[in-house]
């Protein structure tokens, strides 16, 4: 039986640097067919995370965001074209894309929100190793030609992942059942833990790039997943709570603020979009309010670019190819996370 590792399994070994300064440090990155991010990180398609001030704010950091497909796709063009209206006002380059399931109205999505402004699509999908899958990205690729960045997921596998690359995909989304609030390996038992997901996938020999998506909690992580061989990381909980996240601010009775964030495959986010649910894979929750998305990205990219100094790596592939990592026991974790506040004195 294989032995699968996770993120907390794992620590990169500090190297050699001669970086005198995390400016020198480049964590931009090329997903393909002119999708490129100077930080790299995408905003998950929900619907708790991904709306139009999210996709506005994620898009002036430089990094990119996908517009959720939980409304009509009248709605969902709307959003792009303000978003990218926005972005044009600051004379800045956008990148925003928009998800699409596999429903009848996959064409009339792509064609209104390309219209919009969109930069690229992105094929949402829990399983995406399936026939439907491959169904739906031959037909994109046939109807909208080469030049449109086709993005599909999730999957767990490296056949997973050369298939959706031969069947028209530009970029994968990589792990299942790994998302903070992704019941999908309770429920049916199945999924990969994230890190041997990404590990696993980056053996492609596909011209496809790599997007880390679940079980990612802080900017140690994303660097242990771009070492790993991913090439972008997406992000849900760790922008929930914030300003330009879709809905309302909540205060409890002691004055503190919080905001709903929940998997769109829970009971509530599939009643609300489509008035029912069949098997429910997530969980409804509220979290923090935690104040402006840009505070965190700040954050975010600090610990990136402080990660790769630390493998002596002035960009992404450098850190691909430099990283050692070794493996850390459940005391290792312990001691490397902060333990002071349980510390008996």
């Amino acid at each position: 039986m294989q032995e699968a590792l996770t993120y907390d399994d794992i620590l990169l070994l500090p190297q050699y640097s001669d970086i005198r300064s995390r400016s020198e440090v480049d964590i931009s990155t090329d997903l393909g067919k002119g999708l490129e991010i100077e930080l790299p990180i995408l905003s998950s398609p929900m619907d708790t995370i991904t709306g139009l001030h999210m996709a506005s704010s994620i898009s002036h950091q430089g990094a990119g965001a996908i517009i959720h497909r939980y409304n009509t796709f009248q709605e969902q063009a709307a959003i792009i074209g303000k978003a990218v209206s926005i972005a044009e006002q600051h004379d800045k380059p956008h990148n925003i894309g928009f998800a699409v399931g596999l429903g009848s109205d996959v064409l009339d999505r792509v064609h209104v929100c390309l219209d919009a402004g969109a930069t690229f699509v992105c094929v949402d999908v829990a399983h995406g190793h399936h026939v439907m899958m491959k169904e739906g990205l031959q037909n994109l690729r046939a109807i909208f030609g080469e030049k449109l960045h086709i993005m599909a997921g999730n999957v767990a596998t490296l056949q997973a992942i050369n298939d959706l690359a031969d069947w028209g995909a530009d970029s994968v989304r990589c792990n299942i059942g790994g998302g903070s609030i992704c019941s999908t390996r309770v429920q049916t038992g199945h999924g990969h833990p994230g890190l041997q997901t990404i590990i696993d996938c980056a053996k492609t020999d596909r011209d496809v790039t790599i997007i880390a998506d679940g079980g990612i909690r802080n900017s140690g992580d994303i660097v242990k997943a771009l070492a790993a061989g991913a090439d972008a990381v997406m992000l849900g909980s760790l922008l929930a709570g914030t300003r330009e996240t879709p809905g309302e601010v909540f205060v409890d009775a002691k004055g503190r603020k919080y905001k709903t964030y929940r998997g769109m495959a829970s009971k509530e986010a599939q009643i609300n979009w489509r008035g029912k649910y069949s098997s429910f894979e997530g969980v409804s929750s509220t979290v923090p309010y935690r104040g402006k998305v840009r505070n965190v990205l700040v954050d975010l990219e600090k610990g990136i670019r402080s990660g790769l100094s630390y493998s002596g790596a002035r960009s992404i592939e450098a850190l691909q190819n430099n990283a050692k990592f070794v493996r850390q026991t459940s005391a290792g974790l312990g001691e490397s996370r902060t333990h002071i506040t349980s510390r008996k004195w």
